[in-house]
């Protein structure tokens, strides 16, 4: 007789289990209706307002100052509530310029997963609900942003965000902050790759139809509103026989920004525009190549099949058998219709970089007015 086993002679040792009373039927209470809206788990309610705390500002804006140019991107981390998705902390992501995109995209990848777990151990908010991106003159239609978003919001809950910073609205003065994400018509033609022209025309899209736009609100605690009232309330100066100039003093100084009036900004923008009109004109020379060679495949391939036609009626007239038809596809490679996705992303660039422009350049030609009306010139 073999041995008894290991496990079965821990469970001889151990007493006899007793029968379990049987349990009582559970009991369930209404879900008040407050809490209803807020407990969205199938994710029915729609979003209608982005609300962002003073810290996460913040750390935009110091993300955005000390990046390289217009690279500052990074996760937002919060919870959507009853329609309103509260962001309350983000954290950067590095920038890597190398040519392995690949190994980049990895490295990336890692310390994204690193900072969740660190920010889970310490009770942190470790709910990813989109991603910020700086951008410069409003331009912020580009391929990388489109491909992040298309993936927060297949793989989110509630789709996500991409809350927009533009840089230069910031260094006049004025914080700009602006939440989008993908319309559903442009979700179904990237998920169905079909950017053709036929494609675009069945989903009415434009560069206007990529993204709808959020209403985006700041939040800001007790505790900071009243601090920053302190920076700004003057206070009296302590010398007794200080100049009137100086007698009151403000931690936060006078901004003059407002009565710049020069036009550097103006240049860049006329730069940026022509440059993204060069793009768009090249992208559309590529894309009439490649329908050129599209038409001359097809010319060719209409022609085989008509040359084939004529032959069978002729065989079939002399008593001969017809030659079988062949697969027109094997023996010419027609390429597939050009995508139009960069172009109208290029065409979105053009339409921003000229708001822009006429935005600076409205209020450039008031602040001159102004000064020439108060110089009396």
């Amino acid at each position: 007789m073999a041995a008894p086993s290991m496990a079965a002679a821990l469970a001889a040792s151990l007493p006899a289990p007793q029968a379990a009373p049987t349990p009582a039927a559970p009991t369930y209470e209404a879900i008040p209706a407050s809490m209803s809206k807020a407990i969205d788990i199938e994710a029915e309610i729609p979003l209608t307002c982005v609300q962002l705390d003073g810290i996460v500002i913040t750390k935009i804006l110091k993300h955005s100052r000390e990046a390289f140019s217009t690279t500052a991107h990074g996760l937002l981390l919060g919870l959507d509530l009853d329609g309103i998705l509260e962001v309350s902390n983000s954290f950067a992501l590095p920038n890597h310029n190398s040519d392995d995109d690949e190994k980049a995209t990895k490295s990336i990848a890692r310390y994204q997963q690193s900072m969740l777990r660190s920010l889970k151990e310490v009770q942190g908010d470790d709910n990813v609900v989109g991603f910020y991106q700086a951008t410069s003159l409003g331009a912020f239609f580009n391929q990388s942003l489109i491909d992040t978003q298309a993936i927060h919001q297949d793989r989110l809950r509630h789709g996500g965000v991409v809350v927009v910073h533009d840089i230069s609205q910031t260094a006049r003065g004025n914080a700009s902050f602006r939440a989008f994400k993908l319309t559903p018509a442009f979700m179904d033609a990237y998920r169905r790759a079909n950017f053709s022209t036929a494609g675009m025309i069945s989903h009415r899209l434009t560069f206007a139809s990529i993204l709808e736009e959020i209403p985006l609100r700041v939040r800001t605690n007790a505790l900071l509103s009243s601090y920053l009232n302190t920076l700004a309330t003057p206070s009296t100066s302590t010398f007794s026989g200080a100049h009137p100039g100086v007698a009151t003093t403000s931690a936060l100084p006078p901004s003059y920004s407002v009565l710049d009036i020069g036009n550097m900004g103006l240049t860049k923008n006329l730069e940026q525009v022509a440059e993204a009109i060069d793009n768009y004109r090249t992208e559309e020379g590529n894309v009439a190549y490649l329908s050129r060679q599209i038409a001359r495949e097809k010319l060719r391939a209409e022609t085989y099949v008509a040359k084939r036609k004529e032959e069978n009626a002729r065989r079939v007239a002399q008593g001969l058998n017809a030659l079988p038809e062949e697969d027109v596809s094997r023996l010419f490679r027609i390429p597939p219709e050009p995508s139009r996705l960069e172009s109208m992303l290029l065409l979105g660039q053009v339409d921003a970089y000229a708001k822009s422009l006429e935005s600076n350049a409205g209020t450039g030609l008031v602040k001159m007015y102004a000064a020439k009306a108060s110089s009396g010139v």
